[in-house]
């Protein structure tokens, strides 16, 4: 018996009398299963299994023993569904002996001896993946190769082998937790609880529901808390992806395993480096951009969220230096996309103030100062230390929306970005320093009656 089948247990050809009956009824022997199928979520601690397998049965009445022990499935999404012999064989019901733990019998009715591929389904819990990605950047920085992984999780008490793995971004919202139903003493409650059999279908329903993404269904059956199994809620099926993983992979319980999601070599990217005093204080950040689109060579699907670790190709035997990296959340299709890579030490903004001054004084009747401008002038210093051309981007903040400005150096135009702050613009050549001056003129009290807004 493989691994995986250490979960699932049945007795051959054991004598088992129904209720009321006297027909001989034979417990079938589950056999390896051919395929797996794991759909994992991110957003919720769920993941839909779809096995299929070949029954061999007898003909007349068939009872398979189905053990869940030791494992964090849902029993009530268990569904067991024929795919061949149409018509000849019948999934009569699923019960779960009283005073008996973590056991389901199925009842199944068939019209002829033989094989017969059945697909088993059920939701289960400890199953997680999360998505991480490796950027190299070209010598000159405008192209990247895009690496992207995937590192799934099994806690499930399972071992799923040669599983196909397909990975859904999307939130989703459960009553209860798929855990907390593996876990429970007994499916449905206590023995000798009444339960209706709305009830029991209602984890297979909840579970063909997440398959077909048809949430929230007018006519999905409303069931009494606490016996009623997870319900889902779909927030937006635009909202909702499906990752495929190539091939299958084999994942024991409690092992985390890479899988390889993709990889795109020169993409278009551009650099740029950002300088704000309130919010960086005296450091420089790199961000590096591009878009999902087909232009970059992506585009095809969204991009899971995750983190990105940049690096440099820094010679010609392929050694790597590192830029930086940032975290990032989903990013759809035809979408811009700007990471912050963190501070550098190569490129080096330093304003400094050169001179402060008031002028244009306003007086009130009494003679005391009621409007004046103050004037500033600025130095601003920037150096690029590295082999590559930088692009920089410095943002000034002001104490006032009443303002006008005048620069000189080697400045082109200011962009005002908003009523109390400017942008400059910088592109400087390799182990290059610019210098630029500005002098800011405020408006104080009476003052700003006289202040015009500037065109730039």
């Amino acid at each position: 018996m493989g691994v995986h089948m250490k979960r699932f247990c049945l007795l051959s050809m054991v004598a088992f009398l129904a209720p009321g009956a006297k027909a001989k009824v034979d417990l079938v022997t589950l056999p390896p299963r051919d395929t797996v199928q794991l759909t994992i979520y991110n957003s919720a601690d769920m993941t839909l299994v779809r096995e299929s397998r070949a029954l061999t049965v007898k003909q007349g009445e068939n009872a398979l023993q189905f053990s869940w022990e030791n494992t964090l499935i849902d029993p009530t999404s268990l569904e067991m569904v024929p795919k061949g012999a149409a018509g000849t064989i019948d999934i009569a019901e699923l019960v779960y002996p009283p005073r008996v733990k973590n056991l389901g019998l199925w009842n199944v009715r068939s019209a002829a001896s033989g094989k017969t591929p059945v697909e088993i389904s059920y939701l289960t819990s400890g199953l997680t993946w999360r998505a991480f990605y490796m950027g190299t950047l070209a010598p000159d920085e405008k192209m990247m190769r895009l690496q992207a992984y995937v590192r799934v999780t099994n806690n499930s008490g399972e071992d799923y082998e040669n599983a196909q793995v397909r990975l859904i971004v999307g939130k989703v919202h459960i009553l209860d937790q798929i855990a907390d139903l593996a876990r429970r003493e007994y499916p449905y409650g206590r023995p000798g609880q009444a339960v209706p059999l709305s009830s029991r279908k209602a984890g297979i329903a909840g579970k063909r529901e997440m398959e077909r993404w048809n949430w929230p269904r007018e006519d999905a059956p409303t069931v009494a808390a606490p016996a009623a199994p997870k319900q889902i809620v779909k927030e937006g099926l635009s909202e909702y992806f499906l990752y495929t993983i190539e091939g299958t992979e084999t994942i024991p319980n409690g092992w985390s395993k890479r899988l390889v999601s993709f990889d795109i070599d020169e993409i278009p990217v551009a650099n740029l480096y950002k300088y704000e005093q309130e919010r960086y204080r005296s450091n420089v950040m790199r961000f590096l951009s591009f878009k999902n689109d087909k232009e970059h060579k992506l585009g095809r699907t969204p991009i899971p969220g995750g983190v990105l670790k940049v690096y440099r190709a820094a010679d010609a035997e392929a050694h790597l230096s590192y830029a930086g990296q940032s975290a990032f959340k989903y990013i759809p299709v035809d979408e811009d996309v700007e990471l912050n890579l963190g501070a550098v030490s190569d490129i080096v903004v330093e304003p400094m103030l050169m001179e402060v001054r008031t002028d244009n004084y306003r007086f009130d009747r009494n003679r005391n100062i009621a409007g004046w401008d103050e004037i500033r002038t600025f130095e601003i210093t920037v150096k690029n230390t590295r082999d590559i051309p930088v692009k920089v981007e410095i943002l000034r903040n002001f104490p006032t929306t009443y303002w006008t400005l005048r620069r000189s150096g080697e400045i082109e135009e200011f962009e005002r970005v908003d009523q109390d702050t400017v942008k400059f613009t910088l592109l400087l050549q390799p182990r290059s320093e610019r210098k630029f001056q500005y002098t800011l003129t405020t408006y104080n009290g009476t003052r700003t009656q006289d202040w015009t807004p500037p065109s730039k």
